[in-house]
C-alpha cells in the first residue's frame, strides 16, 4: 500500500476507534470498572488466551505455568508482525469484543492506547512496585496513575553481522575489532559499508533503508511531535537529514539489499548472502536465528553507530473485555517477573526491563551459540547503559512513522520515486492527519 493510502487507512481506523471507544464509556463488556479486576483466581478450570507478535520467548513458559497451575489452559495467538497485532487490537477494541485475555502491545503504539485507559485493567499492585526500570513503567502509566501494561522487554541495540562475509571482504571479523571499526557516527558506519561493498561480490552492507532509518530516528528526542503533542515532523530538519542520509547510503551508494523488513523476501534473504550487517535489538536475535537456521557466521558486536539506541520493547495488557481478568493479571504478572524474563531472553533474546533481572549473574553470563558464542547478556547490558535518549512518542507517532517507512520503501525497494518526490508524498500524508 502506498504512503498516502496507508496513512489514510490508519487515520480512518484511529477515528473509528476513537468514536467507538467514546461510545463505550468506561468499564468492560460486563460493566466492570477498569480500576478493579473481575473474578478471582482459584482452582476452577479456565482457558486463558494471550495475543503476542514476533518473538516474546514465552512458548516454553506457557507449559511451565500450566504445570504450576493445573486448572489453567493457555491458548497462544501469535501475529507475524507488530502492525498485524495493532490492527487486530484496534479493530476488536472498537468492536467491543474479540480480544485475547492478555494482549501484547508495542511501545510505538502504546501512546494511542493510553488515551483509552478504561478499556484496560489497572495493573497497579504493591507486589510489582519497583519491578521495572522507571521509564519503562512511566511510559505505560496514565496521568492519574493507572498502569495499563506490565513491561516485558526493552530493545538495546548492537550490530549483528556475518563474520564470514567480513573476512571474505578483507575486513576485521572478530567482534572486538568490528566494534572498534564501527565505533563513531552513522557516516562512519556507511563508510565501512562502502569499503565492504567494494570488496564483496554483490553482497549488500545492510538489509533495509527502513530498518536502518529506525535505528537512526530512535536517537532523536523529538522527531515527529513536541512534548505537548504538536506535530512538527515535516518541519524537523533532523528528520529530513536522516531521511536523506539513509537514502544516500541505500540507493546512491547502493549499500542496501533493498528489502522491506518482515516481508517474505526479507525473511528468505537470511538463507542467502544478501547482506552483511543488521541493526540488532535483543529481540531481533531470535528472529535472525529462526530465519537463518543452518547458516553459519552470524555474530554480534558491542557497538552501535551514534552511541546507544533502543528500538522497541513491549508490554502485556489485560483488556476489560476479558471474562477472566484476575487470572489474566496473575499470568501477566508471572510472565513479566524477572525469573521468567531471563528465561525468555535465553530463548529468544528479548532483553529484560526488570531491575532485578538486569543485575542477575544469570543474565550477564548468557552466551548465544548461534552468534558464535557471543556473550549476549553482557553485550546487551552494555548497550542498555549506552542509551542516552528516550524518544518522545505521542498519539500520532505510529501513523507518522508508518508514512515515513512507506516513503523510504518507495525509493529503496519499489523504485517508484526519487528521494525528493517521496518526501513530498510523506509531507502530504502527515498533513492529512
Amino acid at each position: 500500500m502506498h504512503s498516502r493510502a496507508r496513512i489514510t487507512a490508519l487515520s480512518a481506523a484511529a477515528a473509528c476507534l476513537a468514536m467507538a471507544l467514546t461510545a463505550c464509556g468506561s468499564g468492560g463488556s460486563d460493566g466492570s470498572d477498569s480500576a478493579g479486576v473481575e473474578g478471582e483466581t482459584g482452582t476452577e478450570d479456565v482457558t486463558l488466551s494471550i495475543g503476542t507478535f514476533n518473538e516474546f520467548g514465552y512458548e516454553e513458559l506457557f507449559g511451565e505455568y500450566e504445570e504450576l497451575n493445573p486448572n489453567v489452559t493457555i491458548q497462544h495467538k501469535k501475529a507475524a508482525t507488530s502492525n498485524e497485532a495493532r490492527d487486530n487490537l484496534t479493530t476488536r477494541l472498537a468492536a467491543g469484543s474479540g480480544l485475547s485475555d492478555i494482549e501484547g502491545i508495542e511501545v510505538d503504539w502504546l501512546p494511542e492506547l493510553l488515551e483509552y485507559p478504561d478499556q484496560f485493567v489497572d495493573l497497579t499492585d504493591p507486589a510489582v512496585e519497583g519491578r521495572w526500570l522507571d521509564w519503562k513503567t512511566a511510559a505505560a502509566t496514565t496521568e492519574d496513575g493507572q498502569l495499563i501494561g506490565y513491561g516485558t522487554d526493552v530493545g538495546p541495540q548492537g550490530v549483528c553481522y556475518r563474520a564470514d562475509l567480513f573476512e571474505a571482504a578483507g575486513l576485521p571479523s572478530d567482534r572486538e575489532s568490528v566494534a572498534k571499526m564501527l565505533e563513531g557516527d552513522w557516516q562512519n558506519y556507511f563508510d565501512a559499508g562502502k569499503e565492504f561493498v567494494a570488496a564483496s561480490d554483490g553482497v549488500a552492507w545492510f538489509d533495509s533503508a527502513g530498518a536502518t532509518y529506525q535505528g537512526m530516528i530512535n536517537q532523536v528526542q523529538n522527531a515527529y511531535e513536541e512534548d505537548d503533542g504538536t506535530v512538527m515532523a515535516t518541519e524537523n530538519s533532523e528528520v529530513k537529514d536522516i531521511y536523506e542520509q539513509v537514502l544516500q547510503a541505500s540507493v546512491e551508494d547502493d549499500l542496501s539489499a533493498h528489502l522491506t523488513q518482515w516481508e517474505d523476501d526479507w525473511t528468505a534473504s537470511f538463507q542467502s548472502d544478501a547482506f552483511a550487517t543488521k541493526l540488532c535489538p535483543g529481540w531481533m536475535l531470535g528472529i535472525i536465528e529462526g530465519n537463518a537456521e543452518g547458516i553459519e557466521g552470524w555474530d554480534i558486536a558491542d557497538v552501535f553507530p551514534g552511541g546507544g539506541g533502543n528500538w522497541g520493547g513491549s508490554y502485556l495488557t489485560v483488556p476489560t473485555q476479558g471474562a477472566h481478568q484476575a487470572e489474566a493479571k496473575k499470568l501477566a504478572e508471572w510472565l513479566t517477573a524477572p525469573e521468567q524474563q531471563i528465561k525468555a531472553f535465553e530463548s529468544k533474546g528479548t532483553f529484560p526491563s526488570q531491575v532485578d533481572a538486569l543485575d542477575s549473574d544469570e543474565l550477564l553470563g548468557q552466551v548465544d551459540p548461534f552468534f558464535n558464542d557471543a556473550p549476549t547478556g553482557e553485550i546487551l547490558a552494555n548497550r542498555a547503559t549506552a542509551v542516552e535518549v528516550t524518544p518522545f512518542k505521542g498519539p500520532k507517532y505510529f501513523a507518522i512513522n508508518d508514512a515515513m517507512q512507506q516513503a523510504l520503501t518507495r525509493v529503496d525497494v519499489d523504485n517508484t520515486d526519487d528521494a525528493a518526490s517521496s518526501w513530498d508524498k510523506f509531507v502530504t500524508a502527515v498533513n492529512a492527519l
